[in-house]
This record gives structure tokens, sequence and C-alpha cells, in this order.
């Protein structure tokens, strides 16, 4: 934690005019909203998309950033669809103050360095305020309830993650996110979006799931809705915590899939095949579903990279909104007691995944467990004749200033530790007042997976240096290199026959005990 379909009846095309598609399809644009009633999304069939060019070949668009954010609710909006399939149409929900705006769609990537490519762009579209959001109780859940401007297609769109940039014609800009997943994972890298967690940090309408609007922990949401507006860029967890991940994989040219943290949860044979899954940034919040079908993966064979930390701290649980299945995460915390389920379903209470009542240590997964908050340290190698740095010319004891933070795992014999399981890097921090050591970690696992973590934070931040938090000088191309040779690793199949893991655990001398204790409980 870092201290931070369609709703109505579609009636009629707007005079406003009928959007084009970059490349083909056209999305309908609609005027005045139905009086009720709340059907299924209209979708087109889906169906796989092959360029005869390959996607990073493809020019790219060197104006796909923001500008201009605006006043707060010049213009906002959100989908009606975390992720769909390629053809699949989805609604997107717009509240603007100015009198019309437009809608461009974006596949982040490589693209000869730019980053992004233009798939689609809608024509004017008339502007208009909609409803102020509700605050619904026990639970403090924002909520909206808009009515659907556009239903953007997705005919041409190759699986990838997504940005709709909303232009208002006043000027301010706001980004929508959406993946394209992917239908089949076999043979490829799984990039996962963090949606569950975007979500938990997600203040819009005043409440996440940490505060109220004065700040307040104890007024906090205890169920966060996606029906409403991302706050902030529209996109911020996923600029800062996924973006360049997706930016190196797809310069690699590597064999690519894409899915949301809820789509693992929904479909026990998603990965099925993969070569990997990476988990990325930010990624704290988990359903037992999710954790159960990566796991499933693993004792299959499929590796795992964590790259990041504090991820699978908290259990969740997903239910439904009035725009579908999956578009709540229900997360009570320190107090589970409150979650309806506590007397009845202890393995579905949403607790921290180390707490009671089904307590469950994320470390037997990721093999590191998180440890605190906040931190600043140098990311210390431990381990220099590991694989994983090849290529980087570091030897025992080389640093890395302030890559460390500003959340970080450690090796902890006091909970489950999978063998054998070799230490990469060991760096002394302190945190809270207290002493410690931020740890990445690789083990490799019966079934041929091999599991990496990084420990930190921020080091999909550090991979071109354009998050700085003091990194700079060498630190991008190390953790540049490391990534890589990670993702080529990794994309050849399990990794234990190739790249065992050397035990050096007792070597490090980890012990046993939080120092720190688990401060984010208390937030």
């Amino acid at each position: 934690m870092e201290g931070k379909t369609s709703r109505r009846a579609f009636l009629g095309l707007a005079a406003a005019g009928v959007a084009a598609g970059v490349a083909s399809g056209a999305a309908k644009i609609f005027g005045r909203p139905a009086a009720s009633g709340h059907p299924a999304a209209l979708t087109a069939s889906p169906r796989p998309w092959k360029s005869p060019v390959p996607e990073n070949s493809r020019p790219g668009d060197p104006h796909w950033q923001l500008h201009n954010l605006g006043a707060e609710h010049e213009i906002e909006g959100y989908t009606g669809s975390a992720s769909v399939l390629t053809g699949e149409s989805f609604p997107l929900f717009v509240s603007t103050t100015s009198s019309g705006f437009r809608v461009t769609a974006f596949r982040l990537g490589w693209y000869q360095g730019t980053g992004a490519r233009k798939v689609w762009s809608s024509g004017p579209v008339h502007g208009a305020r909609q409803k102020s959001a509700a605050v619904v109780q026990p639970t403090n859940t924002v909520v909206t309830d808009w009515d659907p401007v556009v239903h953007v297609p997705t005919d041409d769109w190759p699986a990838g993650a997504y940005l709709l940039r909303l232009d208002a014609d006043s000027g301010a800009q706001r980004y929508v996110p959406v993946t394209v997943r992917s239908a089949s994972t076999a043979g490829k890298i799984v990039i996962k979006s963090c949606v569950q967690t975007w979500q938990a940090y997600n203040l819009w309408g005043g409440y996440d799931l940490y505060k109220d609007t004065a700040g307040a922990y104890s007024n906090r949401s205890l169920v966060v809705s996606l029906d409403r507006p991302y706050d902030s860029n529209g996109a911020d967890y996923f600029l800062t915590y996924e973006r360049n991940i997706v930016k190196l994989a797809e310069h690699l040219g590597l064999n690519l899939a894409y899915v949301t943290s809820m789509d693992i949860a929904a479909d026990p044979h998603l990965l099925d095949g993969a070569s990997a899954l990476l988990s990325l940034g930010h990624d704290e919040y988990w359903t037992p579903e999710e954790r159960a079908n990566v796991t499933a993966a693993r004792n299959a064979g499929v590796n795992l990279a964590f790259l990041g930390a504090n991820a699978m701290f908290r259990r969740t649980r997903l239910q439904s909104s009035a725009l579908g299945a999956a578009r709540e995460v229900v997360c009570y915390k320190t107090s589970y007691t409150e979650d309806p389920l506590y007397r009845k379903d202890p393995t579905e209470v949403t607790s921290d995944w180390r707490e009671p009542p089904n307590s469950d240590p994320e470390s037997s997964l990721i093999g590191t467990i998180y440890e605190g908050y906040p931190c600043d340290a140098s990311f210390v190698v431990s381990s220099p004749s590991s694989w994983v740095y090849a290529g980087t010319g570091v030897s025992s004891g080389t640093s890395f200033p302030h890559l460390v933070g500003v959340e970080y795992d450690r090796v902890n014999p006091a909970y489950p530790v999978p063998r054998p399981i070799e230490v990469l890097s060991h760096s002394p921090l302190t945190c809270q007042g207290a002493s410690s050591y931020g740890d990445s970690a690789y083990y490799t696992h019966s079934s041929g997976a091999g599991v990496y973590n990084c420990g930190t934070m921020r080091w999909v931040e550090a991979i071109y240096g354009d998050q700085p938090h003091g990194i700079g000088g060498n630190t991008p191309d190390f953790v540049r290199q490391v990534t890589t040779n990670i993702l080529h690793a990794f994309a050849d199949g399990p990794a234990a026959a190739k790249h065992p893991a050397r035990d050096n655990l007792v070597a490090t001398r980890e012990y046993v005990g939080d120092p720190v204790g688990n401060p984010q409980n208390l937030q």
C-alpha cells in the first residue's frame, strides 16, 4: 500500500455524427439517454485479429500523452468492461462540463520508441455533465448512475494494454484504461493489468480502501466499484507501475498475452500452457480464485515474475454491479470480523493473506514476503554470478541508489519459504526507525517453474529512468538488462532446468520476525 452493458437502453444515433475508425469499424455515438432499462451490452462477435505488419513495426503516435488535465470533473470517464476480446465492443461513460469532446484510442507498446499507436478515434461527441456520484452505505462505496455516450469497437485491435484519451473541446484531457485480453495464453508471456489494486487506491468520489474525504481510515470504503472514473490523470497506476514493462517486452519482440486480475480469477484455464506470468509494480489485491489459478499454473511449470513489491498482500472478493460481474472489489482488511462472510465462509473473508481467519502467507508462492513502508535505500547485489545479472558487470556489494522503495519485501524464515531459493540482493535499510533488509530472490519449483521477485516497488519505474525518485546514472541500464534476462529466460518455458536456483538462504543469515511490524495494517 503506498500512502496511497450499458446502463441505459441505446436510443438513436446522435446528430453529431458517427465515429470513424482509424483502421476499420465505427463507434455508435448516443444522444439523449433512454428513460430506463439496463440491457446487456451489444457486442460484435469476437474474432482474432492478425495484422500483415508486425505490430511494433507499425508507426507510433508521439502525441498520445496528456498535456492539460484541466479542472476537476472537466472531463472524465470509465468503461463498462475492464477487458474485452478483439471484436467485442464496449460502452464508454463520460461526463464533462464542456459542450463536446472526442475519444482517441491508443495501444501501448514500443512503436519505434514513441510508446503508443493510435488505433481508433471518434467523431465529435455532444458533451454533458452527468449525475453526481452516490455513496452507498454501509460500505461507503462510490458509484455513478451515468448513461453511455459511445460504444467503442475493437474489430481490428490486437490484444494489448490500451488508453482511451478524452479530449474536451475546452482543452481538458483524461485517460480511460481498458485491456483487450488474449483469448489464449499458450506459449506466451502474460502481462497482467492489476485492476483490483488500481481501484483500491482510486479516490475518485472521495473514498478508497484506505480513507474517506477527510483522510480517516476508520471511515474508508469497504467495497470499491469500477463503475466510476479513476482519479488523477485517469490511468496513473498503469502508467507508473506497468507501462514500462509493456514498452520493454514489446520492444524485445516477445510473444505476449494480455489479461487483467479479474480475468485470471474468472478462468482456471486461462494460464494453461503460458510460458510466464508477470505481476507488475504494485499488485497488492488478490482473490482466492486468482491465487489458486496462479499457483496451479506454477505447479504446471509456468514461470512467475513479480516485478514489484507488496504483491498479494490483501485477500479480496469480487461481486457484481448493475453493469455486470466482477465490478466491485470487497476488502474489509483489519475490520474482517465485520465481513458478512466472517461466520459463513472463512476462506472468503477479506483480511490480509497472512492474517486470520484463514492465514496463508503470500511467501509460499512469491518466495519473499512484504515487510514495510516507507523506505528509500540502495539495491545491493549479493549473488553476482546469478544468471539474472548476466551482462550487467556487477560484483558482490554493487549498489544502485534509491532503487529499493517505497515498499519492499524480504525473505523471512518466519513464513513459508520455497526451496531452493537464491537471495539475489540483500539491501540494508531503515523503515519506520527499524533496521532491516530488502531482498530480491529467485526459487525453482519441482514443476520446473522459476519464480523471481525483485522485492521493490520502484523496479518497473526505473526501467527507463522516467520516474526518477533520485534514480539515475547506470541504474536504468542495470534494471533493463536484468529484466531483459528474465523475460528471455522465462519466454523459453520452465526455467529451472537451464537456470536452477542455488540456495544460499543459510549463508545470507536471514533473521526471523518482523522488525517493522505490518504498518499497512494501521492504514
